[in-house]
């Protein structure tokens, strides 16, 4: 089972402290660093993305699928028609790998000019004892439980779309 969160901050630099706070306490709390991301939005809209990645077998890299995984959650609706139509079936894959629109829709609007949002993939650990060590950050919360059938489902998925990507 793994549970994928994603905390809203009010502040740009809130996300980055938090990212922080969990690097601080990654050994304690299990936390696996690919799976963690921070975007910020400044307040003219511009985008800042940080995620950690490291290799796997097959030269890629877990944390790259995470981060394509945010990256379509949070970005899509911003470039609109211009992303083409093969965006339009792996959306739907998403969405059958257990993430729902709605969901995706409240990820999207917590990050509006000027603030930040935590993205992290939870699990070796509690969600409710990761939001306790992350608690005086404050934040909005949405939390969507995945079975592991459904992170294997979406690794696929993703995994698929990045080797697409580096054919062309």
């Amino acid at each position: 089972m793994a549970t994928l969160l994603v905390i809203g901050y009010r502040e740009e630099i809130t996300a980055a402290q938090a990212a922080e706070e969990i690097r601080r306490l990654r050994q304690a709390l299990l936390i696996q660093r690919e799976a963690v991301a921070v975007v910020a939005r400044d307040t003219s809209g511009v985008y800042r993305v940080q995620t950690s990645h490291h290799p796997v077998d097959d030269g890629a890299s877990w944390g790259m699928f995470w981060g394509l995984l945010f990256g379509l959650l949070l970005f899509v609706p911003e470039f609109g028609a211009t992303v083409g139509t093969g965006l339009g079936g792996l959306f739907a894959k998403i969405e059958q790998s257990g993430i729902h629109r709605a969901f995706q829709q409240q990820a999207r609007d917590m990050v509006g000019p000027g603030t930040s949002a935590l993205l992290l993939v939870a699990e070796r650990v509690e969600p409710e004892e990761l939001l306790a060590a992350l608690a005086k950050f404050g934040g909005k919360v949405l939390k969507l439980s995945l079975t592991q059938a459904q992170v294997e489902g979406l690794q696929e998925t993703l995994h698929g779309s990045l080797l697409a990507t580096a054919e062309r």
